[in-house]
Order: C-alpha cells, then structure tokens, then sequence
C-alpha cells in the first residue's frame, strides 16, 4: 500500500461516524444509500459525503442501478492498511517507551 492510499484509508476511518457507517455496510452483504440515511440521525448530505470519503479509500465498493445506489464493504483494503499499519509501527511503541523510561 502506498502512502497515498494508506493516508486517504486512515483519514476515512478517523471519523466515529464514517466508521458506523462503514461497520453498517460491513455487516450486510450490499446496502442501499436510503437505507443508511434512514439508520442515521444525520441528513441526506452528510451520509452521501460520508459515503464518498469511504470510496475514495476504497473501503468501499458502489453499484448503481438506475437513480439508487448499494454499497459493499472491500475488505481487503482495510486488511492492508492494517498490515501497512503494522510494518510503519513495528518496533516503534515498545522503543518509545524504553526511551522514556530510561530518561526519567
């Protein structure tokens, strides 16, 4: 995963409520635009902004079908970016915290 695809990932799931979202989708095999509005106490633009975030990191996938549109749930991208996750922090934390404790 390049660090264009990694930073878009981590800014779309950054948000509690893009991830409700993303968990909505996850747990249904396709979901329909109208019916995420329906299950969240935001507006219309919001879930739709939302949602577009969620695409352009290609966490999900979008299916159009005349006027409605269904969202699926790409897991492979968030198992990705959770290995790239991994490999950038390997080492890191536990090497953080022996240096703070033995400067103190």
């Amino acid at each position: 995963m390049n660090i264009t695809q990694f930073s878009r990932t981590a800014k779309a799931l950054s948000d509690p409520r893009r991830f409700e979202i993303l968990e909505a989708i996850a747990s249904t095999e396709e979901s329909a635009c109208s019916a995420l509005v329906e299950q969240f106490p935001i507006s219309q633009a919001t879930v739709s902004h939302h949602l577009k975030e969620l695409a352009n990191a290609d966490l999900i996938s979008v299916r159009r079908e005349g006027q409605h549109c269904y969202y699926q749930f790409c897991p492979q991208v968030l198992d990705q970016y959770i290995e790239e996750l991994q490999r950038r922090t390997s080492g890191r934390h536990f090497q953080t915290i022996e240096h703070k404790v033995v400067a103190h």
